[in-house]
């Protein structure tokens, strides 16, 4: 009778190895028409993980996973369960190598005094222009990569779905070692509760501080009392995407250093996001611009060891048919073309399935 519990046991282990060696190989994912699929999910339809089959993590499912249609893997024995950690460890490990190799967010991901020589010429990511570094522009620049040599074990990457609504997420992304947020949003009063309040890092898109502040030529009061919710964040800006971005994005950092904000304005470094754009192509996410979400989630899997995605879900139903508004504060939709979001949300759904990340599909525990 042992040997036979001893013998399935093993055939369990194998049977699992050879499974998740298959996903490393995007086996269930690369059989299927992607591009067919992503086309008919830039409708929003939320049946896209049921449609594809999509072999969602055991340990990252979400508490109502049957509401995806999925059911609940059975408790595996325990040499199948360190099994599977390890094989999801080594997943993360080979991502987190793979990004490193063509983009490195250690060393690259915010332009410092030391990956910018004073008196060098700063190549704009997306046009054929440069800019010159001058003294005044070099002490702008912090010293060293913000980041480096903090051990973040848990980070949240808080995108703006309107699935973050009433989801009770706010306890649990607050418990994060560290809060990567996109495109200032509102996290202040009752909504708290289901985004947090904690914020380590927070992407700006120029157009916004010219839509919302004027690009704060004239009344910065507004700006400053709207970013005072983001605690002593770092503000990072694409100043040297485009040559449209670089006043705009110099101009904030002025304006926060000028009135001794606690926040504090970095750049994205034009060299990390054309070689981030390009490791991306490889996989088929062609567009115009990478969205902040897929950004800074990308440079969490390099700074973090365990990474989680909220209100990540570009559909205007829940699983469950409710309807949603785009983001969580509006239902603003964005500029048809300008980020390939299906495409994107594939690769994230990917990237959930191997526990390289885990992604939030629902309410989260009452803390």
């Amino acid at each position: 009778m042992r040997a036979a519990v001893a013998l399935l046991t093993m055939l369990a282990s194998l049977l699992l190895f050879l499974y998740l060696l298959w996903l490393t190989a995007d086996g269930p994912l690369s059989s299927r028409d992607w591009k067919g699929e992503a086309k008919k999910a830039v409708n929003f339809s939320p049946e896209m993980p049921r449609r594809l089959g999509f072999p969602l993590a055991p340990a990252a499912l979400p508490a109502n996973s049957t509401n995806l249609g999925i059911k609940k893997p059975l408790h595996l024995p325990p040499e199948c369960k360190n099994l599977q950690e390890t094989l999801w460890s080594s997943f993360m490990k080979k991502k987190r190598s793979k990004l490193a190799s063509c983009c490195d967010a250690a060393h690259n991901l915010v332009i410092s005094q030391n990956n910018t020589p004073l008196g060098s010429n700063m190549s704009y990511e997306a046009e054929r222009a440069s800019f010159p570094i001058e003294k005044g522009i070099f002490r702008m620049l912090p010293v060293s990569q913000p980041f480096v040599g903090r051990p973040f074990n848990q980070c949240a990457v808080v995108g703006n779905g309107g699935i973050l609504r009433n989801s009770i997420c706010g306890a649990e992304i607050d418990k994060s070692d560290f809060v990567f947020r996109c495109n200032l949003p509102p996290i202040t009063g009752n909504i708290s509760r289901d985004v947090g309040n904690k914020t380590n890092l927070v992407t700006v898109n120029p157009s916004i501080i010219g839509r919302k502040y004027g690009e704060l030529n004239v009344n910065k009061s507004a700006f400053l009392n709207s970013i005072a919710t983001y605690g002593e964040a770092f503000l990072i800006l694409p100043a040297f995407s485009f040559r449209r971005n670089t006043d705009v994005s110099f101009e904030v950092y002025h304006t926060l250093h000028g009135f001794k904000a606690k926040q504090k304005a970095i750049f994205f470094h034009p060299k990390y996001l054309k070689s981030l754009a390009q490791f991306w192509r490889t996989k088929g996410v062609n567009a115009f611009r990478l969205s902040s979400g897929l950004m800074i989630t990308s440079a969490a899997i390099e700074l973090c060891e365990n990474v989680k995605l909220y209100g990540f879900w570009p559909f205007s139903k829940t699983t469950n048919d409710t309807p949603i508004s785009h983001h969580y504060y509006d239902n603003e939709l964005p500029k048809p073309g300008f980020h390939a979001m299906p495409i994107e949300y594939r690769e994230i759904l990917q990237l959930h399935g191997k526990g390289v990340l885990k992604l939030q599909f629902s309410k989260c525990e009452a803390a």
